[in-house]
């Protein structure tokens, strides 16, 4: 288990096993959500610049009116 201490401001260091877990380094920034269990979870915040690619498309290139024939046919079987 790890801990830290939470200072008169309410601040605290991120261990560096926290950070190497979430793989963030100084100047990062982490989102705190809070379950409704009460339990909070410890995200590490993404540049979009970060998350390009990550998606990526083997297939042939598609066209607008590909997209926009897929999308009503998705919008009819609903």
């Amino acid at each position: 288990m790890i801990e830290s201490a939470i200072t008169s401001k309410g601040q605290t260091t991120l261990p560096k096993a926290v950070r190497k877990a979430l793989g963030v380094s100084s100047g990062d920034r982490v989102r705190y959500v809070i379950m409704d269990n009460g339990e909070v979870r410890l995200l590490p915040v993404r540049r979009l610049s970060e998350l390009f690619g990550m998606l990526a498309y083997d297939g042939p290139p598609v066209t607008l009116e590909d997209m926009d024939r897929a999308i009503a046919e998705g919008a009819s079987e609903g």
